[in-house]
């Protein structure tokens, strides 16, 4: 809106140059954890991606428990020297599938707890703005 040139502002007018610097600032958007709190659409898509890559995790480390045990047990049926072999009196495959499997469960375990701590932290990272 021109006044034209030569027209001086109408009085009881004032002229603003600049926003005020005094107003406190609103922020224009809600954070991450508002989103998840008021379980929003924002919300629920992060909560479902977590629970995405935690499952995607479990699924990877059941497979990978499940193809240990499948190798120990082709090692067993058939390779027929490893099924010959005694430690101290007990037959090879009894230890390898009774005693064998219990540090391939904790391992299997340890690496899952360390991944799952993982994504649970880089959750965090984002729902929490540092």
């Amino acid at each position: 809106m021109s006044l034209g040139p030569g027209r001086p502002p109408a009085p009881g007018r004032v002229r603003v140059s600049a926003p005020r610097t005094q107003a406190p600032h609103l922020p224009a958007t809600t954070s991450v954890s508002q989103e998840v709190a008021e379980q929003s659409a924002v919300g629920e898509i992060m909560v479902q991606s977590l629970i995405r890559s935690q499952l995607r995790l479990a699924l990877v480390v059941t497979a990978g428990f499940m193809a240990s045990l499948l190798f120990c047990w082709v090692l067993v049926s058939w390779v027929p020297f490893f099924s010959q072999w005694r430690i101290m009196g007990i037959p090879a495959p009894w230890l390898l599938l009774g005693v064998g499997a219990y540090p391939i469960i904790g391992v299997c375990a340890w690496l899952y707890v360390r991944a799952a701590t993982k994504n649970e932290a880089q959750y965090r990272d984002l729902v929490e703005e540092k």
